[in-house]
């Protein structure tokens, strides 16, 4: 890697820099203003209201469960598209790209005509006292499903590239599956599964477009910060909707300084062994 040598690299330099600055640091900065244009105690009020306190709960539980649901996803695709040739593979690689190419509006829509009230499933549902839309499990169903490809998408070139002697050598010496796993496969894909995890609660935290059409976005009951963050500037409270958008932007910055940490502590173990 070299250092600018010209003016032209210079400025092509500072045009990114500036960029950055106006389209990522500036936003959060006025965020983060405006929040704080009242003072400490309102933000300490809007915290402490019962719909704020609802939605961050409701934010975390449905992020609690599509994290674990998608790694376990992840993980296990990423192993059957890698370890195993079948008919189809190719159709399920390519399926995984489904939530990619779906507006998330899309599929809360889908989700919507399939599991409500006026479905067959949701029908039937209804009659054992089971309900999906318009509460909780139907916001964690679309947040699961736009997440879901992170992991594995993560994983599969990396187990491919991998391959799997290491594996079948331990296979030969009477290993079972689950010690393979645990003591070969895990430490060969820790940093990117990691790396998969934190992408993943980043944007589950922060779905919006399929969860306001599922949960219907009912005040106290089932709407998420970034609904309540919608609700509160469509009624014109300025300072209580840029304290629920800097408490998410407050969620998205620890996201980013664990990923570097973790990148720092990947670069620091492939450097050892060097050493």
């Amino acid at each position: 890697m070299r250092k600018p040598r010209n003016w032209r690299q210079w400025a092509l330099i500072a045009i990114g820099v500036t960029g950055a600055f106006m389209l990522l640091v500036l936003p959060l900065i006025l965020i983060f203003q405006q929040a704080l244009s009242a003072g400490w105690g309102a933000v300490a009020d809007n915290l402490g209201d019962p719909e704020m306190q609802h939605a961050i709960w409701l934010t975390l539980l449905a992020t609690a469960l599509t994290v674990p649901i998608n790694v376990a996803f992840g993980i296990l695709l990423a192993w059957c598209v890698t370890r195993y040739d079948f008919r189809g593979k190719q159709v399920l690689t390519t399926l995984v790209d489904i939530p990619y190419a779906t507006s998330p509006v899309v599929a809360g829509l889908c989700y919507l005509v399939v599991y409500g009230m006026e479905s067959a499933v949701g029908g039937w549902l209804s009659q054992h006292d089971i309900q999906l839309m318009f509460a909780w499990p139907g916001i964690v169903m679309v947040t699961v499903f736009v997440t879901s490809p992170f992991v594995a998408r993560i994983l599969i070139p990396l187990m491919q590239a991998q391959g799997a002697d290491e594996e079948y050598a331990a296979l030969t010496l009477g290993a079972n599956g689950w010690q393979i796993f645990r003591r070969i496969t895990l430490p060969n894909i820790k940093w990117a599964l990691l790396y998969g995890t934190v992408i993943t609660n980043a944007r589950a935290v922060g779905e919006f477009g399929a969860v306001s059409v599922v949960s219907g976005a009912i005040r106290g009951q089932t709407v998420t910060l970034p609904l309540l963050i919608e609700q509160l500037s469509e009624d014109y409270k300025t300072v209580a909707a840029f304290t629920a958008a800097a408490l998410l932007a407050c969620m998205a910055l620890l996201t980013m300084v664990i990923k570097t940490l973790m990148e720092l502590g990947h670069r620091i173990t492939m450097r050892g062994p060097a050493h």
